[in-house]
């Protein structure tokens, strides 16, 4: 059957071209996610590498799989991206009234992006083979993609295919194009690297998704959040909790720092929000509205991701409002309808499960149902990860 696709493609026929790679579109975009840690740049990367898939199919001599094909053009892909000096955040513009606190830090990833789970499968088989494996929570999560956005670019790639993806050790050499020597070095380097950040031992597992746990915990999150209640906020988060906000490099680690800023920033001038829920990364997720009583109208702010940690919040990191059209939210809703306009919006069916976005009003409800599947990846431990991991951030505070 692929015998015969690769001829009819070879021969012209486009729609052969998109039943080869359609099999892999989903996990080759979730692989340059994880590369280039932006949901832009790695949905770029993807579409030059079937591109070049199309244009290149010629040389294809079928000593490899399609597959591993695929993942050669699309990490060789990605690597050049990676490596180019005109790379840069991407912002909204200048926060009017925005006079933020000292930071505790300022971070490295500043191109970070939050990836849809709408474009996921909604859940990971139990024991995966190398074809599902590239979805697994844990590698997918906002604490997995920064750390790995840390490491050398071939580090980076190497240990992607090897440890997520569990390509054998030649393969990746082929796609690389390197020695199988020069790849369990890198791979070596690599680990090492991730190995030296705090233990997550002690850090408790976050509840199951859609789980009691988590519907209370979003619930009580929801009802702070949207009427600026900052000390049932705080409330909510762990002592060591951190707060970021990609592309700016600020980030707050600690109760008190967020205290501080929520008052100062985020709930400004007596500011209110209305919350439409989503999953980005495998985690909760929310798009920000403000409103605004003249017009009617609840403007978008942003996207905001939660990490959980037991029945606490381990980490808030709030994106940019040009974020939300991946998740297939508006840039407005009405200001009455506000916690009802995520009702009928996106119903999205999947192979395995749907995924509704509803309003946080209803978030005991509205979340949707996500992995909480193990893995035997030897990076499975990165569900316990905080900012702490990320060794390399410039201290500003003394």
């Amino acid at each position: 059957m692929t015998v015969d696709l690769i001829t009819r493609v070879r021969n012209g026929d486009g729609e052969a071209f998109r039943e080869l790679t359609d099999p892999y579109r989903r996990e080759l975009r979730v692989h340059c996610y994880r590369i280039l840690g932006s949901m832009q740049d790695a949905e770029d990367a993807l579409q030059e590498t079937l591109v070049s898939a199309w244009q290149g199919l010629d040389g294809f001599q079928e000593r490899s799989s399609v597959r591993t094909w695929l993942y050669r053009i699309a990490t060789n892909r990605c690597l050049k991206v990676v490596r180019s000096a005109g790379r840069r955040p991407r912002t909204d513009g200048p926060v009017p009234g925005f006079d933020p606190p000292a930071p505790t830090r300022l971070g490295k990833v500043e191109w970070l992006e939050p990836y849809p789970d709408l474009l996921l499968e909604e859940q990971v088989d139990p024991a995966p083979g190398p074809g599902e494996r590239y979805e697994a929570k844990e590698t997918i999560s906002l604490a997995f993609v920064t750390a790995v956005q840390m490491l050398p670019p071939r580090q980076r790639a190497v240990l992607i295919l090897r440890d997520v993806l569990e390509f054998p050790t030649r393969e990746v050499a082929h796609i690389m194009d390197t020695t199988e020597q020069s790849v369990a070095g890198a791979l070596k380097r690599a680990r090492t690297t991730l190995r030296q950040r705090p233990s997550p031992s002690a850090v408790p597992e976050p509840p199951p998704a859609n789980s009691a746990g988590e519907r209370e915990l979003i619930t009580r999150f929801t009802q702070a959040f949207e009427i600026g209640d900052v000390d049932g906020l705080v409330a909510l988060l762990t002592d060591d909790v951190w707060l970021t906000m990609p592309p700016l490099p600020l980030e707050y680690q600690g109760r008190d720092q967020a205290a501080r800023f929520h008052t100062a920033v985020t709930f400004r001038r007596g500011r209110t929000y209305r919350l439409v829920a989503t999953r980005a990364n495998g985690q909760p997720a929310f798009g920000m509205y403000v409103p605004d009583p003249q017009s009617g109208i609840c403007h978008a702010n942003g996207l905001m991701v939660l990490t959980l940690a037991g029945s606490r919040i381990r980490a808030m990191t709030r994106f940019e409002k040009s974020v939300l059209q991946s998740f297939r939210l508006p840039l407005t809703v009405p200001l009455e309808a506000g916690r009802s306009a995520g009702r009928d919006r996106s119903r999205v069916t999947s192979r395995k499960s749907r995924a509704v976005l509803l309003p946080v009003a209803s978030a005991a409800q509205a979340i949707c149902t996500g992995s909480s599947s193990a893995t035997s990846s030897p990076v499975r431990h990165w569900a316990g990860y905080s900012p702490d991991s990320v060794s390399e951030s410039r201290s500003v505070v003394p």
